[in-house]
C-alpha cells in the first residue's frame, strides 16, 4: 500500500524538480543577458528591469526570450539611463567619503560609514524598483515606492544585500562566475517583491 502511494506520488515530483531546475537555468541565462546589457555603464538599471520582467514572465509561464528582453531593455532605458548616471554619481561621492575617512580627516569615519550605508540602501531600492518595472511605469515613482518598501521591509532588503554580497564574492573568487549570478540577484529581487506583495 505504501509502495503504491509512493509510486503514485513520484511522477508529480519530477515535473516540479524539472521546473525548478528550468527556472534556475533561466536565471543564469538572464544573468548573462543582464551582464551584456550593463556594458553601457549607465544601462544597469534598465538591464535589471528587463531581466526581472523576463523572469516574471518565465515564472508566470508566459512565452518570451531574448527578443522580449531586448524590447524591455530599450523601453526601460528611456528613463533608466539617468538613474544609472545618478547611481554612479552617488558611488563617486561615497568613494570620496571613504578616501576622506582613510586620510584621517575629522569626522571622516562617520561620514564614510553613513555614505556607505546610504549607497547600499540606494542599491537595494534600485533593485526593488527594477523588479517591479513595467513599460508604462516612470522610474521616479518606482524608486520612490521602492525606497518606502526598502525601509518597511527590512528582511527583504537584507536578503537583497546578501544577494549583492554573493555577486561580489563570486566576482572576487572568479570574475566569470559573477556574470550568471546577476540573474539570481534579479530573481531574488522579484521574489522579495512578491513576498512583500503577498504580505
Amino acid at each position: 500500500m505504501a509502495q503504491a502511494s509512493a509510486k503514485a506520488r513520484s511522477p508529480r515530483r519530477e515535473p516540479v524538480l524539472g521546473e525548478r531546475f528550468s527556472v534556475f537555468a533561466e536565471c543564469l541565462l538572464t544573468g548573462v543577458w543582464i551582464a551584456v546589457a550593463c556594458l553601457g555603464l549607465v544601462t544597469y538599471p534598465a538591464a535589471f528591469a528587463a531581466g526581472a520582467r523576463h523572469l516574471r514572465r518565465r515564472t508566470a509561464h508566459v512565452a518570451g526570450g531574448w527578443r522580449e528582453f531586448l524590447a524591455d531593455f530599450r523601453a526601460a532605458l528611456r528613463g533608466g539611463w539617468f538613474v544609472g548616471l545618478a547611481g554612479w554619481a552617488a558611488a563617486a561621492a561615497v568613494w570620496v567619503d571613504v578616501q576622506a575617512a582613510r586620510a584621517g580627516l575629522p569626522g571622516g569615519p562617520l561620514v564614510g560609514a553613513v555614505g556607505l550605508l546610504a549607497l547600499i540602501t540606494a542599491a537595494v531600492a534600485g533593485l526593488r524598483a527594477a523588479a517591479t518595472w513595467t513599460p508604462r511605469a516612470a522610474w521616479r515613482s518606482l524608486l520612490r515606492a521602492a525606497g518606502r518598501r526598502t525601509v518597511l521591509d527590512p528582511a527583504g532588503s537584507f536578503l537583497l544585500v546578501g544577494g549583492v554580497a554573493v555577486v561580489a564574492c563570486s566576482g572576487w573568487f572568479s570574475p566569470p562566475l559573477a556574470v550568471p549570478v546577476l540573474g539570481a540577484v534579479a530573481a531574488a529581487a522579484v521574489a522579495v517583491e512578491e513576498r512583500y506583495r503577498h504580505r
